[in-house]
């Protein structure tokens, strides 16, 4: 999410909207929804999903026409209940303020694990450039620990700061993807590359469910524009268009780039590569601009991390504003930043990443990209119940619930188990804030 855009959620959900004409017109909120989206994910995609062969790219197709629903669900919603806010207040107003937070603090644990996934791709692509980074059982791990602490300083720096870093980060991400895209096309068009035969490896219902589990981590955002609803301007026609638009744009670059670089890239090559993009540009072009690549990589991990942790503070604010988490939380220094909900949101990433250390890199990034999207799962699972109890396109409202329950299902028994349990462990914070209430 771009800066700033989830400080006013607690006064959309009393049906307030901020005042004068510093709102987002619909360029702007696609903007949002596709910067929300396009971040580390697709860089290391590719790596994980090169022994899945064609099931990757069927994956992909089911993913994107998945999120689709879901993104429709989440507009019908913020059009049917304007004054609910955020995606959680969906779920409160059909099930009551517990169902709430139990939404609203499983999607805060998603965003911690985000945090953590996204340190450990910008460090896997930064290992491209200094190998020693990934030499050794927890060097990996210690790494993305000292990038999630620098992203945390510059936000304590306030709001402007984490702005200024985010929108000098926006357009790099873009150059990798089409780099990729020309190259592509070029070799399709004159060879010089083979495409991985479709019976290479077995297409299987159960490969495309573990490869569109994968591949969903890379389109989570979507909900980017209902979220920051408040800051929409003509909500009712603006966030049904960005959302969808922008999903659906993004869902086919997706599937352009990563099919690409799995399927023209010998399956071993994708497979052992710690940075697919940089690999594939070295291998068909120059490898001089495959350094290029990395950068742009590495800068659009830093931008995306910058963006989630600005999120993960914001969000504990947020609830401690609305009273779904001790008020603790929700206090602020001179410079308007909650340091107590970013410090110790902080400190839970990190916690994220330092129990699964000693992990390879790719092991690492895979299991937190699971749990991570598993907990995500939760909120469109939830969103999706809600919109089939208060008679909102029921329909999609069961494709999302039962596409959302075959996600989790895709995503393991390891971490669709630990995303419950970690939304079950928010019954203390529960139980001390309604001693506060």
């Amino acid at each position: 999410m771009a800066p700033g855009d989830n400080q006013e959620v607690g006064a959309s959900e009393t049906g307030a909207r901020p005042k004068g004409d510093g709102r987002l017109g619909l360029i702007a909120a696609m903007a949002l929804v596709m910067g929300n989206m396009i971040g580390s994910g697709v860089f290391l995609l590719p790596a994980s999903l090169a022994p899945y062969g064609w099931n990757a790219v069927i994956g992909w197709v089911v993913t994107t026409a998945g999120a689709m629903v879901l993104a429709y669900v989440f507009t019908r919603l913020t059009t049917a209940l304007p004054d609910a806010g955020t995606p959680s207040g969906f779920v409160s107003a059909a099930f009551g303020v517990v169902a709430g937070f139990f939404v609203s603090w499983i999607y805060l644990v998603s965003i911690w694990t985000t945090v953590a996934t996204i340190a450990v791709a910008a460090v896997s692509y930064l290992s491209n450039i200094f190998p020693a980074l990934a030499a050794g059982a927890f060097r990996p791990a210690l790494a993305a620990l000292l990038l999630v602490w620098l992203i945390a300083l510059v936000n304590l720096r306030g709001v402007r700061t984490a702005g200024g870093v985010q929108i000098a980060t926006l357009a790099i991400k873009i150059v990798p993807l089409l780099m990729v895209i020309v190259i592509s096309a070029a070799l399709l068009l004159y060879g010089g590359a083979e495409v991985t035969p479709v019976d290479a490896v077995p297409i299987t219902p159960v490969s495309i469910n573990a490869a569109a589990a994968l591949t969903l981590w890379a389109l989570v955002g979507f909900e980017s524009a209902s979220i920051a609803a408040a800051r929409v301007r003509d909500p009712a026609i603006n966030i049904p268009r960005a959302t969808l638009w922008g999903t659906a744009l993004t869902g086919v670059l997706y599937l352009l780039v990563c099919s690409a670089i799995g399927l023209l890239l010998p399956m071993s090559v994708a497979a052992a590569s710690p940075a697919p993009f940089a690999t594939f540009v070295a291998r068909y072009w120059d490898g001089s601009m495959a350094v290029l690549v990395t950068v742009c990589a590495v800068v659009s991990c830093i931008g995306t991390l910058n963006g989630w942790t600005l999120l993960e503070a914001e969000m504990s604010r947020d609830m401690a504003s609305r009273r779904l988490l001790p008020r603790w939380f929700a206090g602020t220094d001179g410079k308007g930043t909650p340091r107590r909900a970013l410090l110790v949101s902080t400190v839970i990433a990190t916690a994220f990443v330092a129990m699964n250390g000693s992990r390879s890199m790719q092991q690492l990034f895979e299991y937190l990209l699971l749990l991570s999207t598993s907990a995500t799962l939760w909120l469109y699972l939830a969103c999706a119940a809600a919109a089939w109890k208060l008679r909102v396109c029921r329909p999609f409202a069961l494709v999302g619930g039962l596409y959302a329950l075959w996600m989790l299902w895709g995503a393991g028994i390891g971490p669709s188990g630990m995303s419950f349990i970690l939304m079950a462990a928010g019954l203390p914070i529960w139980l001390w804030t309604r001693r506060e209430r």
